[in-house]
């Protein structure tokens, strides 16, 4: 009979290491200041590490309009290939023209309205010429647009900061035939692609812009306290230009030209909205001959929009800067109209130029100022950038 001896020593028994891999935490990662300062700075050294040709989509078309095409042609051309810009291309002088925008037409239509009549402005839209557009701009005062371009080697930081500075939507992209030594047009890089872009590819570091768009300043929102010098019946959501389902169309149209703007808000009585008017949808009449329509209110020209309207993009000032570039990631976004409480009111709107300027660095981080130098547009235009 066998008995446990306390004396004797007991035997050691040896443990087979474990195969098995502690799991991960999921406890989330304390988010800080430091955490979404050091998110944008990877985010722009990935951006100054990448040309504009790594932004390029796999496959892409581009429309080159000739400066002597007419208005109804141009229109036409981007509409059927579903853009609304295109790089203008003077074929006398085989050089690059600058770009054709909605905004373009809208100061056309402003002009003739402003001018003539409906007769006047049909029988001319249908043969002016592109090329005389930059004439209609000076007519009316408005600024001209500058003579933008970059190299597509450039980086896509250098890229965005030429956008930046001169609050342009879209950079052409121009190369060299190394043979002739005329100029090329390869693409067009939007701030669209660029933040596109930027939301593929920087996938970790979007997860770390977690404050809020408000807290950043991201976007224009209505003011508490009226403009200086502001009438009596002064819009109650400056400086956001507004409208309402009854506002006629062409009262939209003078604020499109007027402020360079491509989008209003359609609100009702107590500021919700319900809706949003872009300059496309007044394309879509011009180019149909609807000049008329022009003077229709908001309700009514929006029952001939197209049906593929994708709808207004809403957010809360409360939303991150993160979760906008995820949403961008996963469809396509102009512009998103700021609401708050349960039924929508109007608060704010937030462009993709807005978005940009904040990530490229125009504002603080932290405390601190990130500049951008900027551009010499009144000196002779490098042969990258020209003004």
């Amino acid at each position: 009979m066998s008995t446990l001896s306390p004396s004797a020593p007991s035997p050691k028994v040896k443990r087979r290491p474990s195969t098995r891999k502690r799991a991960p935490s999921h406890l989330p990662q304390v988010q800080t200041q430091e955490t979404h300062d050091t998110a944008l700075h990877a985010i722009r050294n990935v951006l100054k590490g990448r040309t504009s040709y790594d932004a390029f989509p796999v496959s892409f078309r581009l429309i080159v309009l000739d400066t002597k095409l007419n208005v109804k042609k141009a229109l036409q051309c981007l509409l059927l290939n579903g853009v609304v810009s295109a790089p203008l291309w003077n074929s006398e002088k085989s050089k690059f023209a600058g770009m054709l925008t909605v905004l373009d037409i809208i100061h056309l239509i402003q002009y003739y309205y402003d001018t003539a009549n409906y007769e006047a402005a049909a029988a001319d839209v249908e043969t002016f010429r592109l090329e005389s557009l930059r004439e209609i701009e000076k007519s009316l005062g408005v600024a001209t647009p500058p003579m933008l371009r970059e190299h597509p080697s450039s980086t896509l930081y250098e890229a965005s900061k030429v956008l930046i500075q001169t609050h342009a939507r879209r950079l052409p992209l121009v190369d060299y035939d190394t043979e002739t030594g005329q100029e090329l047009v390869v693409s067009v890089l939007t701030q669209y692609r660029l933040l596109k872009f930027i939301a593929i590819n920087c996938t970790r570091e979007i997860q770390q812009l977690h404050l809020s768009l408000r807290k950043l300043k991201i976007g224009t929102y209505v003011s508490s306290t009226p403009p200086p010098q502001s009438p009596e019946n002064h819009n109650p959501y400056w400086p956001i230009a507004t409208a309402t389902l009854n506002t006629p169309v062409f009262e939209v149209v003078h604020m499109f030209s007027e402020r360079a703007i491509s989008a209003v808000p359609i609100i009702d009585e107590d500021g919700v909205v319900v809706n949003l008017y872009e300059t496309v949808d007044v394309i879509t009449l011009v180019r149909l001959g609807a000049y008329q329509s022009l003077d229709l209110t908001i309700s009514e020209a929006l029952n001939q929009r197209s049906p593929d309207f994708p709808g207004v993009v809403i957010c809360t000032a409360g939303d991150s800067l993160g979760t906008l570039l995820q949403l961008i990631k996963k469809r396509r976004v102009h512009r998103l109209v700021v609401v708050e409480g349960e039924k929508g009111r109007l608060l704010g709107i937030i462009t993709l130029s807005d978005v940009l300027r904040y990530v490229i660095g125009e504002v603080g981080i932290g405390g601190a100022v990130e500049s951008i130098e900027k551009l010499p547009l009144d000196n002779p235009p490098s042969p990258d950038v020209s003004s």
